[in-house]
């Protein structure tokens, strides 16, 4: 693992921090002044460059905030820790401005410090994870099941040029699935055009579709080429197919029948080779059966059917899709990318998304440009995932609006409503502190050693095991609930033997 890079004129600073930190295997490189620590990063490989930067504001020979500044300038992924006196607050406040990852009052309390610094070594790999993942990314993102199903499919249909019909909800990215079919496909190196056929007046939809003839009505100055004859030799994407008018479905048919087609006004038949993609959120047999849709034309339309999944049904994308739409925000915007915690991101998942990816997208971008702080807590989100009742669930209520309720425990809930019943101690739920404290006298007085550890490992193992019991062996998910990093439960359960 890179080292730690501790900046601070105080020796004894250095020395506190670096005794810590070893402690916690956690690797080490300190500095006096800024000038040692840009000289020092210049010349640093990828492989010892530092982890983690820890910087005091006030030292002889430079700020710690002009050192924020330069470093972010060339390392904007790095993670920096300010530490600030409790009268230098405003400095905390540029600080964060500047990008730090968090301020570090002192005089701090040590555990607490280190405990920062192992979140931010943690977010720092988390990263250079997504990172990666991110420069690797395909047109498409998903692990859930359901999704990785439609990628089996696209990867089937690849060297098809079947009809397909694309289902989901609105936002679900259903032209993506239509982008990526077309993508993988033998006509890839030929056009791909989409239309909303939902967001076209129906007195244009024709032209629009098929193309006119000049005089074909009033307007029509010239002779105009519809989407079918764009798309010819690639794909042509229809969108919301279900909303296309009765009477424009039977000259869509006749177009799928046999590839030809008039112009509006025309009169020679317009040849053409496309293949139609179409895409519906709506029930097409019961807008069949309501008489709304062609039946022949739905049969001609649903010769393979792929489904998109809603978003609130791959929860497990969450994290995966925020951290990507929170990269891409950043790279439009100019700014550096925000890191998003796990508490925020627990809320998310907790979240209905009625707008589905789509919406995702748009609450990074609203996080990128109003968020005050590099690090998005749940508080940083945007009124619409109803984070503004967290203030009412801190005072023991969860909000429990459909799709807005995370599982988060009230905070002065009993133990007993919290720990599942395979792993509830035996002690009562109203009196488990009192037998805390009796079993640490007990120890006490008995003259054993490493109290503080015993009990903590004792403690720490039951909340594990709770939390792992309510995810079914779940590692992340519990980390989430649990409030710790993914490598905190990770080492925890090596330590503890689980």
């Amino acid at each position: 693992m890179k080292p730690i890079w501790i900046v601070d004129d105080d020796q004894s600073i250095r020395f506190v921090l670096e005794k810590a930190l070893l402690r916690e295997q956690l690797p080490t490189r300190s500095f006096s002044n800024p000038r040692d620590v840009l000289a020092a990063l210049s010349m640093a490989t990828e492989e010892d460059g530092p982890q983690i930067l820890v910087s005091d504001i006030r030292m002889p020979g430079g700020s710690g905030l002009d050192l924020l500044e330069k470093v972010k300038a060339k390392h904007p992924g790095l993670p920096v820790i300010i530490m600030t006196a409790f009268s230098d607050l405003d400095s905390a406040v540029s600080a964060f401005q500047g990008g730090a990852f968090e301020y570090l009052p002192k005089p701090f309390d040590l555990p607490k410090a280190v405990e920062l610094i192992r979140r931010a070594v943690e977010e720092s790999q988390r990263e250079e994870v997504a990172e990666e993942r991110m420069s690797e990314a395909p047109e498409m993102l998903g692990q859930a099941p359901a999704m990785q199903d439609v990628f089996r499919a696209i990867g089937r249909l690849s060297q098809s040029n079947v009809t397909v019909m694309i289902t989901g909800e609105s936002g679900s990215g259903k032209e993506l699935v239509a982008r990526a079919l077309h993508k993988h496909s033998p006509r890839a190196t030929g056009p791909f055009v989409a239309i909303n056929t939902a967001a076209i007046p129906k007195d244009l939809l024709e032209s629009e579709l098929f193309g006119h003839e000049r005089g074909a009505f009033t307007g029509a100055q010239t002779m105009r080429r519809g989407r079918f004859e764009q798309a010819d030799g690639g794909t042509l994407f229809l969108d919301e197919i279900g909303d296309m008018p009765f009477e424009l479905q039977t000259r869509l048919l006749r177009v799928l029948s046999d590839g030809h087609f008039y112009r509006v006004g025309g009169h020679s038949a317009v040849k053409t080779n496309v293949r139609v993609i179409a895409a519906t959120h709506q029930d097409l047999e019961r807008r069949v059966k309501d008489g709304a849709f062609r039946e022949d034309l739905f049969h001609r339309l649903n010769v393979i059917r792929l489904r998109l999944p809603a978003l609130r049904e791959r929860k497990e994308d969450i994290a995966m899709l925020t951290r990507h739409f929170l990269q891409q925000s950043a790279k439009q915007l100019g700014v550096d990318p925000k890191r998003i915690s796990d508490a925020a991101l627990v809320w998310l998942e907790g979240f209905g998304f009625p707008g589905n990816v789509r919406q995702l997208e748009n609450i990074c971008h609203w996080v990128t440009v109003m968020a005050p702080a590099q690090v998005i807590e749940p508080k940083d989100l945007p009124p619409e995932v109803g984070v503004e009742q967290l203030d009412t669930a801190a005072h023991g209520v969860v909000p429990v609006e459909q799709g807005l309720a995370p599982s988060l425990p009230t905070v002065h809930a009993p133990i007993s409503t919290v720990v599942p019943h395979a792993v509830q101690p035996a002690a009562s739920s109203a009196g488990w502190e009192a037998d805390l404290q009796t079993e640490a006298v007990a120890m006490l007085r008995n003259g054993k050693a490493d109290v503080w550890d015993a009990l903590t490992r004792r403690f720490e193992l039951q909340l594990i095991v709770a939390a792992l019991d309510s995810t079914k062996g779940r590692r992340i998910e519990a980390a989430q609930r649990l409030g710790i990093g993914r490598n905190t439960i990770t080492r925890k359960i090596q330590e503890l033997g689980l």
